[in-house]
C-alpha cells in the first residue's frame, strides 16, 4: 500500500523487493542504484501494411537489464496491454532468474502493443520481422537473446531468426532461442516453464512432507504454461479441478480431462464451455479449497482482494509477478506456502540457456538429456533459495531476491563496478 493505494506498478514492486534485499546484505548504495532500472530500453515505432492496404504503426519495446553476467536474455511479448513500466520490471526479473538458476545471462524483455488474434498470419509476420530490424543493432548472441512470452510462438521466432539473418547476411541461430527444432530450437524448450513450475512444486510439497498424488490443484490461465503444468500435474497423480482462462473458467470436482481440454482450447480458444461442466471465476478459483494454486496469466492477479482468500497450502507461481505486496502479506499471514516467479518459472530461460550452448557448440541434446538437466538445474536453485530461507528466517520470495542480489553484487565486485 502506497498512499493509501495498492502498489500494483511491477516496476515498483521489483525495485522494492531489490532495495530490501541489498539492505538486507548490508550492500553499497551503488548496487542498488545499478539494480534499479535497465541499462538500456529501446522504444520503436513499427510500420505494417495491412492487408487491406492500409498501414498501421505497432509500438514495441526492448529492455536490457544488465550484462554483469552476460548477454541480456528475455523473451518478447505481443499483448494490447503492454508498457515500457511492465517491460523493464520483466527484464528485472530476468537478471533475477539466471543469478538464481546460475546461468550467465543479464535480464532482457521485449513486447509490442498488439493483440496478435486481430492480425492475420501475414501482418504477424511483417509486424514480427520489423520489430527485429529495429533491434538488430543491439541482438545477437553475445549481445541480446529474445524468445517467446505471451503470445508469441516458435514460428514467430523462427521469422525473427531468418529476419536477422538476412541483416546480418550469415546464420546466427544463438541470438533467438524458443525456435522450431528444424532452425536449431531445442528438445523440450516448449514445455520447459511449465516443467519447471512443476519441478518447483515437487520440491516444495517434499519440504512440506506432502505427497503429490491424490493432491488437488486449480491453474489460471491455460496458455502453454498454464497447460503444460496442468498436464504434468495431471500425470502425477494431480486432480486439477479448476482452470480459468481469458474466455471463462470450468470446475468439476472430480478433476478435469487435461488432455481434451487442451485440445478443446486449442480449437476454441478457451476452456470455457466445455462438456457443461460448472462455470468458474477468477475469485472463486482463487478462494477454491484445494492444495496447490498456480497462477500462470498475468501480472497482479493475487491482490490485497485475492489474497486474504487463497485457502491452498501451495501457491506456484508460473506467471511473471501474478502478486502485489499486499497479495503476498495476506499469504504470508495466512500461512501459505509461495514459490516466487523468479525460481518458478525458471524452466524457461533455463533451457533457452540449453539452446544457447547447443546452437554455440553445434550439438543436439536429446529431450531426456534435456530434461534431466533442467531437473538438476531447478532442484539445486530450490535448495540454494530454501537454504537462504532458512538461514535468514525469511519468506522464500525474500529469500530468492537475496540469492540473487547476492550473486550479481559478486559479479560487480568481481569487474570492478562496485
Amino acid at each position: 500500500m502506497k498512499n493509501g493505494v495498492e502498489l500494483s506498478n511491477p516496476l515498483e514492486i521489483v525495485q522494492r523487493m531489490l532495495e530490501v534485499a541489498t539492505q538486507e546484505l548490508d550492500l553499497p548504495q551503488g548496487v542498488y542504484e545499478i539494480l534499479k532500472k535497465p541499462k538500456r530500453i529501446l522504444k520503436v515505432s513499427i510500420p505494417v501494411r495491412m492487408d487491406d492496404g492500409t498501414y498501421r504503426e505497432f509500438e514495441g519495446y526492448r529492455s536490457q537489464h544488465l550484462d554483469v553476467l552476460g548477454p541480456t536474455k528475455g523473451g518478447v511479448r505481443f499483448h494490447p496491454g503492454v508498457t515500457e513500466d511492465e517491460v523493464a520490471a520483466l527484464s528485472i526479473w530476468m537478471s533475477m532468474k539466471a543469478a538464481i538458476l546460475g546461468i550467465p545471462y543479464g535480464g532482457g524483455k521485449g513486447g509490442i502493443v498488439v493483440n496478435p488474434k486481430e492480425l492475420s498470419e501475414r501482418e504477424l509476420e511483417e509486424l514480427s520481422r520489423g520489430f527485429i530490424r529495429e533491434l538488430e543493432p543491439i541482438m545477437g548472441p553475445e549481445k541480446d537473446i529474445p524468445a517467446p512470452d505471451v503470445n508469441t510462438t516458435p514460428q514467430i521466432m523462427g521469422w525473427m531468426i531468418d529476419e536477422f539473418s538476412r541483416l546480418k547476411g550469415k546464420n546466427v541461430p544463438g541470438t533467438i532461442t524458443g525456435k522450431p527444432l528444424i532452425l536449431g530450437g531445442s528438445e523440450g524448450r516448449v514445455e520447459a516453464t511449465g516443467r519447471g513450475v512443476v519441478f518447483t512444486i515437487e520440491d516444495a510439497a517434499k519440504k512440506l512432507g506432502l505427497e503429490l498424488e491424490g493432491m488437488t490443484a486449480v491453474v489460471q490461465g491455460f496458455g502453454n504454461v498454464g497447460s503444460i503444468t496442468a498436464k504434468l500435474l495431471h500425470e502425477r497423480g494431480v486432480k486439477v479441478l479448476g482452470i480459468v482462462d481469458a474466455g471463462g473458467g470450468i470446475y468439476h470436482k472430480d478433476g478435469l480431462p487435461i488432455e481434451e481440454l487442451i485440445g478443446y482450447a486449442q480449437t476454441t480458444g478457451t476452456v470455457a464451455g466445455y462438456n457443461g461442466y460448472e462455470s468458474l471465476s477468477n475469485d472463486d478459483l482463487f478462494a477454491a479449497d484445494v492444495d496447490i494454486l498456480v497462477p500462470a496469466a498475468l501480472e497482479n492477479q493475487i491482490t490485497s482482494v485475492t489474497g486474504p482468500t487463497i485457502r491452498a497450502k501451495i501457491v506456484a507461481e508460473a506467471a511473471n509477478g501474478p502478486t502485489t505486496p499486499d497479495g503476498n502479506a495476506a499469504m504470508e499471514k495466512n500461512g501459505v506456502t509461495v514459490i516466487p516467479d523468479i525460481l518458478c518459472n525458471a524452466g524457461g530461460v533455463t533451457v533457452s540457456y540449453f539452446e544457447w550452448v547447443q546452437n554455440t557448440t553445434h550439438l543436439r541434446w536429446t529431450e531426456q538429456e534435456v530434461n534431466e538437466r533442467l531437473h538438476t538445474e531447478m532442484a539445486e536453485a530450490f535448495d540454494d533459495v530454501y537454504e537462504m530461507k532458512e538461514q535468514k528466517g525469511c519468506t522464500m520470495r525474500e529469500a530468492a531476491y537475496l540469492v540473487a542480489v547476492e550473486r550479481i553484487a559478486q559479479a560487480m565486485e568481481a569487474r570492478g563496478w562496485i
